[in-house]
């Protein structure tokens, strides 16, 4: 995973909003993960990023050491959520005067996941996200969308409305996916995502080299720190590959 700041905010001295966190759930073989992009008309975005992103991560942790048969992921979003309530409330039980203030100035979307080796080394996906950060599967250099804030699920109609937390729609529900085993995941922010479109043109080909396997972890911060002209935002991307796609990997 690699996260840079934007050249506006470079040129600002402002942080960077984007935020992402991972952690291996060794008795699942399990990566869990979280991305937020903070709202940059919000003054504390990059601190809400930062909480969201953390909070998530280690609710999944719990829920997967628990005797379930898997993450309540709405449990997720709410237990984010509630983070940045508080963060504004601090220590009172939230009222909705905190949820306005936390939205003016905490703002942030998250996409939050796990992923789990399948038969056949594929690796199974599931994903719910609060926003619009976008997420890919990466396969033989085509770049397929997996998530939007179009799409909330195959041939459901949706609407563009984006619902940044604390705000949270009542029809968030996950997403999953069982990605074949020449597959890459990419899990990332508005910053990569428009500069890449479709991943047609010369982004998509940079980054298509990502399918022929995992580059060292520096060599993915000096990709994502490209120049693009118009295109300024902070960049996170998250890129997940099957264990036998690394060097030496076993299945």
């Amino acid at each position: 995973m690699a996260s840079v700041r934007g050249d506006q905010h470079r040129f600002d001295g402002r942080p960077r909003q984007d935020d992402v966190v991972v952690a291996w759930h060794e008795p699942s073989s399990t990566v869990v993960f979280a991305v937020a992009d903070g709202v940059s008309a919000a003054a504390q975005s990059h601190v809400g990023a930062a909480l969201v992103c953390r909070t998530a991560v280690n609710d999944l942790l719990v829920q997967l050491s628990e005797d379930r048969s898997g993450p309540d992921w709405t449990r997720v979003l709410q237990a984010a959520r509630y983070q940045l309530l508080m963060r504004v409330a601090r220590g009172r039980e939230p009222d909705e005067r905190d949820l306005s203030e936390a939205a003016r100035t905490l703002a942030t979307t998250l996409v939050a996941g796990t992923v789990a080796p399948a038969e056949g080394g594929g690796m199974r996906v599931t994903l719910v996200h609060a926003g619009d950060s976008p997420a890919w599967s990466l396969q033989e250099g085509r770049f397929s969308l997996l998530l939007s804030d179009k799409n909330s699920g195959p041939g459901e109609i949706t609407s563009n409305a984006v619902a940044a937390l604390p705000r949270l729609s009542a029809r968030t529900r996950p997403l999953s996916y069982l990605l074949p085993s020449d597959c890459v995941l990419l899990v990332g922010t508005d910053g990569f995502g428009d500069p890449l479109g479709d991943g047609s043109g010369v982004v998509g080909e940079l980054f298509a080299q990502l399918a022929m396997g995992p580059p060292e972890p520096r060599a993915l911060a000096h990709l994502l720190d490209f120049s693009r002209e118009t295109f300024d935002d902070d960049r996170t991307l998250l890129a997940v590959w099957p264990r036998h796609r690394l060097s030496g990997g076993a299945p």
